[in-house]
C-alpha cells in the first residue's frame, strides 16, 4: 500500500484549501482513511476520518464545521476541503489508512496501518 498526499500551500487566513490523498493497492474500498496534521516540536494530532463506505466521518474538535473529508472508492482517493483556514492550521498533514475501523472511536496516529508523506499547509495571517 502507498499513500501520497498533495494539495498543500500558503494560503491566506479565510482561505481554503483542498487536500487530496491517492492509494495505491488493493482494496482501498475496505480501509478507513484519516488526515493527521503536525507542527514541528509536536506530537502528531487527528483532524478528520472517514469509513470505509463513506458513510461515517469523524472530526477533531478544532476542525468541526470548518473541514469536511470525503472519500472517491473509485478513485482511490481521499479527500479533506478546509475552509475558513486559521494561522494555527498550519502543519504538515499526512493521510493514512486503517483496516478494521468501528468509527466509535477517534483513531490514533499509532493505531493506523499505512501512512502516506504530508504535504505542507501554511495559512498566513
Amino acid at each position: 500500500v502507498q499513500l501520497q498526499a498533495y494539495g498543500g500551500g500558503l494560503v491566506q487566513a479565510g482561505g481554503s484549501l483542498r487536500l487530496s490523498c491517492t492509494y495505491s493497492g488493493r482494496s482501498f474500498s475496505s480501509y478507513a482513511m484519516a488526515w493527521f496534521r503536525q507542527v514541528p516540536g509536536k506530537e502528531r494530532e487527528f483532524v478528520a476520518a472517514i469509513a470505509k463506505s463513506g458513510g461515517l466521518t469523524v472530526y477533531a474538535d478544532s476542525v468541526k464545521g470548518r473541514f469536511t473529508i470525503s472519500r472517491d472508492n473509485a478513485e482511490n482517493t481521499v479527500y479533506l476541503q478546509m475552509n475558513s483556514l486559521k494561522p494555527e492550521d498550519t502543519a504538515v498533514y499526512f493521510c493514512a489508512a486503517k483496516l478494521y475501523w468501528s468509527g466509535t472511536y477517534t483513531p490514533a496516529p499509532k493505531v493506523m496501518d499505512f501512512w502516506g508523506k504530508g504535504t505542507q499547509v501554511t495559512v498566513s495571517s
